[in-house]
């Protein structure tokens, strides 16, 4: 398949294909298989409201297998090797840190790595349309929050990521 689908292409895809085609959007394995039980769809719309819905019944595990399918905000050699299935997609989102300069990307390796350190996982921002600055303002305020707080910010993250992927998916622009 290409890199978009009309909505009677997703609904006629194989199981494995149409997993295959939602994995580039979400990387939780609940996620995929619950939008799968959902085929057929009858618009766009449908589909965002399958995954809001989907998305209410994950949990913790589930979000963070869905974040470990995301390369570091920056991180150009891990989205070229790891995530090749998304790199075009994710580098558009990351237009912003694509163009900074070399100390301002030095400094959000860094506040990447505290962050992993400290909640397990990378910073995960929906990157569309924002600066390596503001990006870099963002992990600092959100560094300083507690677990909870801080994996319900990164789910909803999450959230906007999936429905701009889906949006490019589905050639839908909602």
């Amino acid at each position: 398949m290409g890199d978009e689908l009309t909505i009677d292409d997703l609904n006629s895809l194989p199981e494995s294909e149409a997993r295959a085609e939602f994995e580039r959007c979400c990387g939780s394995s609940r996620w995929t298989a619950r939008m799968c039980e959902s085929l057929p769809f009858r618009d766009a719309e449908a589909v965002f409201a399958a995954a809001r819905g989907v998305f209410r019944e994950l949990d913790r595990e589930d979000w963070l297998e869905a974040f470990a399918h995301h390369p570091r905000i920056g991180d150009v050699a891990s989205l070229r090797e790891k995530f090749a299935a998304t790199a075009a997609w994710a580098q558009d989102e990351q237009r912003g840190a694509a163009a900074a300069p070399e100390p301002a990307l030095a400094a959000l390796a860094e506040e990447n790595r505290a962050y992993a350190e400290k909640f397990g996982y990378i910073f995960i921002v929906c990157a569309t349309g924002k600066s390596v600055d503001q990006m870099l303002g963002l992990l600092r305020a959100r560094i300083v929050n507690d677990e909870e707080r801080e994996l319900a910010i990164a789910a909803e993250e999450q959230v906007k990521i999936t429905r701009i992927r889906l949006e490019k998916l589905l050639e839908a622009r909602a």
